[in-house]
């Protein structure tokens, strides 16, 4: 039993394979095994290097940590629908989103009172 047990804790932990997904590329990025897994023809293949392109212009590509620990290819029909290859990370946007929403803060109180005294004009039409 013992054994069992110990057995089980290593599979559990040994292999928890960490990805990150190129959507431009449809290129998936093994952290844990420092390897590129992608579609070669009709075959997945493992790399130490993404093909028909450099290093630096891949990771200079906008990519996401995808949520799976097997092999990529269970996942990908699900992950090219979640992620296209148009796809930009939300962090940028969220920036922008963040700078705004700070200047429109004060606007969206003056709104707010604006509504009111409108609300109060009606009530008082009412009257």
């Amino acid at each position: 039993h013992r054994g069992h047990r110990t057995g089980h804790t290593q599979t559990v932990v040994v292999f928890q394979d960490d990805y990150d997904y190129y959507p431009g590329y449809e290129v998936y990025y093994s952290r844990s095994r420092r390897e590129y897994v992608y579609l070669d023809g009709n075959a997945w293949v493992r790399r130490p290097e993404p093909r028909g392109i450099t290093l630096s212009v891949l990771l200079a590509a906008p990519s996401v940590r995808v949520d799976f620990r097997d092999s990529p290819e269970h996942h990908h029909a699900r992950v090219m629908q979640n992620y296209p290859k148009n796809w930009q990370p939300p962090g940028k946007a969220n920036d922008d989103q963040k700078h705004h929403s700070e200047d429109k803060k004060p606007d969206k109180k003056k709104k707010g009172k604006k509504d009111k005294d409108e609300e109060r004009k009606n009530d008082h039409r009412q009257n």
